[in-house]
């Protein structure tokens, strides 16, 4: 996983799209909605992070 400084950022695969997840390390991992960046963000633990992008890559939620 890469470091970010604790700045939000998305998908280099999400473009121009204004409609994304934004995640941020900062301790936990931040998960926002980027059409909603003053709206409230989720805190996850990063090792729950760590295994939820594994089982995405996996294809367990296609």
């Amino acid at each position: 996983m890469t470091s970010h400084g604790g700045e939000w950022f998305k998908s280099s695969r999400s473009a121009d799209n204004q409609q994304c997840v934004e995640v941020r390390f900062a301790g936990a991992v931040g998960v926002r909605d980027s059409k909603d960046r003053n709206g409230p963000a989720l805190d996850v633990d990063a090792s729950a992070w760590r295994a939820f992008v594994a089982a995405v890559r996996a294809g367990q939620y296609d």
